[in-house]
């Protein structure tokens, strides 16, 4: 790709990946314009602490981002003014007040900066990082906060064939009370938009009605904050993901004991048995219209006062507009992205990329990504992308690969060395930067932090020596046989 081709980027969000794609954009310093859209006041993405989760999102049990996170119809000739809009757009952040990172800091910070501390640290560490990340690297004057991408649209192509795109965006006006509308063009976009938005309840015979029956006792994650909150009420936790793992060990010191918490199988720091306080539970068969709960062990709960479900989310791209674009950008039934080549480029989209979604090693393989969007974008890369029908067969391989493995699309494994080989693929298309200094390149995956990787957990494992796991408090050294994938928490 010829690198005047290309003078102007959009990037949509201002988290870790944001951060990472503004600073590889920049360095190669031959584009006329990058600017990185915010739809919050500040950058920070998922980390950006909301001490009130309220008012509560309502559960919808099985219903996706394309139901309950639709586009928002703009106004027509614009630019223009609207009254502001009441849709939800899940702006608000899951983060809660005990909450820390759970990759060891020199494998998640970038390369060139590390956390003021670690190994594992609390979120607002990681908030001011990002921050100071965007000042530190002069990238704050590219942001444009307070400003909502609503509309991504292909445009007619260009008699070079390059693909162009309009950006509708919108930003609330607290003086004149009004949302401003208007419209930008660009020649590449970048989502970086994160996936820890919309939250997902799955169906269960009876949660519609249950929902209905008792309002405000079936909450997702997203809304938890505090174990406090909780305080001498009898709860149930549905799943034991690193937050459902959180939540409940915070709960078995504030709320009623036992605190219930339904798992579909053990995850890797349980033990034989649940830690005291905690009574571990199936999965959920039925929920009752007299309020009692049923498992798939026929066992029976009653008089739960609040029911957690830690059970995820689902990625959002409620700007893309498929009516124009041809068709969705992705497939929530086989989890993934449509069409896409190493996780971050689109094949019939040569002039789009995505960052941040491959389960790997988050900041550093947002770094990876990033970079070599930048490279291709750029003209630089070090070896040319392979052909389409290329690309479609590593994406066909691929899914054949985790079909048979039972695993998701974007879950890239460490322990079977398919990070390392993920990374290395990025590493080498992006190549060295310029003799001139310009351009970064994917940093080097050092012998540090590969042992940190492998023997740092936030989580004491079963059977673990309890002097050693006296003395490290909140980490802890494990041996790294006792897990399946070393990065299964993120």
């Amino acid at each position: 790709m010829e690198s005047s081709r290309i003078k102007s980027v959009a990037i949509i969000g201002a988290g870790a990946a944001g951060a990472a794609v503004a600073a590889a954009f920049a360095a190669e310093d031959c584009f006329d314009k990058i600017r990185v859209f915010e739809r919050r006041e500040t950058a920070g993405g998922t980390w950006i602490h909301d001490p009130d989760p309220t008012p509560l999102l309502v559960p919808q049990p099985g219903a996706l981002p394309t139901k309950i996170d639709p586009p928002l119809e703009a106004p027509r000739d614009l630019p223009t003014t609207a009254p502001p809009s009441s849709q939800e757009r899940y702006e608000k952040t899951p983060i809660y007040e005990d909450l820390t990172s759970n990759v060891p800091s020199i494998a998640m910070s970038f390369s060139d900066a590390r956390f003021a501390y670690g190994p594992f640290v609390p979120h607002w560490v990681v908030k001011q990082y990002i921050e100071n990340y965007f000042s530190t690297h002069r990238l704050d004057s590219l942001l444009v906060l307070s400003t909502t991408v609503e509309d991504v649209t292909k445009l007619p192509s260009t008699p070079t064939g390059l693909d162009r795109w309009s950006l509708t965006l919108r930003r609330y006006d607290p003086v004149a009370h009004v949302d401003v509308w208007w419209k930008e063009d660009y020649d590449a976009v970048i989502f970086a938009n994160g996936h820890y938005s919309v939250p997902y309840v799955p169906k269960v015979d009876g949660l519609e009605q249950y929902i209905q029956k008792f309002p405000g006792r079936v909450i997702h994650s997203k809304s938890y904050r505090s174990a406090f909150n909780f305080k001498d009420k009898r709860v149930l936790v549905i799943g034991n993901s690193a937050s459902g793992h959180d939540i409940t060990t915070a709960l078995a010191k504030t709320a009623t004991r036992p605190v219930y918490q339904s798992r579909r199988s053990a995850s890797r720091w349980d033990g034989d048995k649940p830690p005291p306080g905690i009574e571990w539970k199936p999965i959920v068969k039925k929920y009752l219209p007299d309020g009692n709960i049923v498992f798939d062990d026929d066992s029976v709960l009653s008089d739960i006062d609040t029911v957690i479900y830690s059970t995820g989310y689902k990625a959002s791209f409620p700007f893309w507009n498929s009516h124009t674009n041809g068709g969705p950008i992705w497939d929530y039934r086989q989890n993934r992205l449509i069409g896409n080549y190493l996780h971050i480029f689109l094949r019939d989209f040569p002039t789009l990329g995505v960052v941040g979604i491959p389960r790997t090693l988050t900041f550093r393989s947002f770094e990876y990504q990033a970079i070599a969007l930048a490279r291709v974008f750029s003209g630089r890369n070090a070896i040319p992308l392979p052909s389409k029908e290329e690309q479609e067969k590593w994406e066909e391989d691929r899914w054949k690969l985790v079909s048979r493995e039972r695993r998701k699309f974007h879950d890239i494994p460490w322990d079977n060395d398919e990070t390392v080989a993920y990374l290395d693929e990025l590493f080498h298309l992006a190549g060295l930067p310029l003799l001139s200094g310009s351009g970064r390149y994917p940093p080097i995956l050092d012998e540090r932090t590969r042992w940190a990787i492998e023997h740092v957990k936030k989580y004491p494992e079963p059977d673990h020596d309890e002097d050693q796991e006296e003395e490290n408090h909140r980490w802890t050294m494990v041996d790294p046989t006792s897990y399946k994938d070393s990065l299964h928490f993120i």
